[in-house]
Order: C-alpha cells, then structure tokens, then sequence
C-alpha cells in the first residue's frame, strides 16, 4: 500500500518509515501539517497516518480539511493524546482508527493492515503503465505487453516507485528512503545492485529499455531514450 506519515519526531517518523517499508510498504513523511494536507490532497494514498500536534497545521484540522474535500482516504491517527475526549475528537473529525504513543509496532503495522483491508478499491492510480509495462498496485501483478514477470518484494517497490515518477529523475537517495528506509547513505551498493536486477526482467528479454540512468543524478522510467 502507499501511505503517508505526518509526523514531526524525527526518530518516530524513522522508526515508522523503516518498519512499513519493510513490510512492503511504500511511505512517504512530512514534519509538517501544512505540507502534509497538500500531499494527501494532490496524492492518491492508502492510509494517512497522522500525529494530533504538528506544526503548521495540527491533525484533527489536517484530518477534517480532508474529509471536509471529500477525501475517503483511511485516516489513522498516532498520537500522545490517548484521553478518551481525545480518541473521541479524533474519530468525530474523521479518522477511522486512533493509536496512542508509546506503541507495539506490530499492533500499528496490524492496524494498517485491517485499514488497507476495508479501504475501498481505488478508482484511479492502482495501475500504473510506462510503454508496454504495466504494474497493478492492488493485486501486486506486472506485466509487460501480455507476458508476466515475477518480482521479489523489494523489486516491486522500487518499480513502483519508479512508476509513480515516470519521466521524473529519482536520485539514488530517495529510493534508499523510499524502497530500503535508508535516511542516509550508508555506502552500499543496494539500489545499483537490484536495478541490475530489474532490469534483468524487465529489460533485457524485451526489445525497447525502460530504465534509464540519469549519469550524476539516479534513475528515470520511461518509454523514450
């Protein structure tokens, strides 16, 4: 699933980021409220995962501006603010589940799950294409023109991610973060070592490339050189 976490302490955001990640997760994380409404609004995520006190903006506004769009993403706040009034507060602007810090991560990654579960199927934004390659998010199937090829998890992810920026450059550290949670760069070859990978099956048996290195810059996926 691809998610959003608004949350504006820098070790939980890593150690929230990394676990989900790890879980096959795509996350994307915002410190701040303001930024993290625009996200949520111009992006088509599964789940936003939202602390209540956040500078610019605090959750239960983020959480009601959203609803109050028309957004039917899954709202799961996490938070210090576990009073019932609070729990209370939270559902009443539209979240659909409250955690209160400190937290199990299990209890948090069965929780995102159970969301993911009962979130409608999404409209637009589950399939992804570039040329003849095609990536269905839901039922984690790609496919390039009719023959089907077989990814490992974290394969799947950087595609995706690739994907989801189709035509744009990823740099080398926003797929650490984004595909290994990475937040800095600890010297390893990981992402040149599964690009090779990818491109393996989804290059090299077919006639035209996809994957391209932007030499200085990262990767970019497209259809044209």
């Amino acid at each position: 699933m691809r998610l959003l976490l608004v949350e504006d302490d820098k070790e939980t955001a890593r150690y929230v980021s990394r676990g989900l990640i790890q879980a096959g997760h795509t996350i994307d994380v915002v410190s701040d409220g303001k930024d993290g409404l625009a996200l949520a609004i111009r992006e088509n995520y599964d789940i936003v995962i939202l602390d209540r006190m956040l500078p610019g903006l605090d959750g239960l506004s983020l959480a009601r501006t959203l609803r109050t769009a028309g957004s039917h993403v899954s709202i799961l706040f996490l938070t210090s603010l576990g009073g019932v009034n609070d729990r209370v507060q939270g559902l009443d602007v539209g979240g659909d589940d409250y955690l209160v810090k400190p937290f199990a991560f299990a209890e948090l990654l069965a929780r995102v799950n159970a969301l993911g579960r009962r979130a409608p199927m999404r409209s637009e934004g589950d399939i992804l294409r570039a040329g003849d390659l095609e990536l269905d998010v839901g039922s984690r199937v790609v496919k390039r023109g009719q023959e089907r090829i077989d990814l490992q998890p974290k394969e799947f992810v950087l595609l995706e991610t690739l994907m989801r920026n189709k035509g744009r450059v990823v740099t080398r550290t926003m797929l650490l973060e984004r595909v290994w949670g990475f937040h800095f760069d600890p010297r390893t070859s990981v992402v040149e070592t599964h690009i090779s990978r990818l491109r393996a099956k989804i290059d090299r048996p077919f006639a035209k490339p996809l994957i391209h290195t932007v030499r200085g810059s990262g990767y970019s996926i497209n259809d044209s050189p």
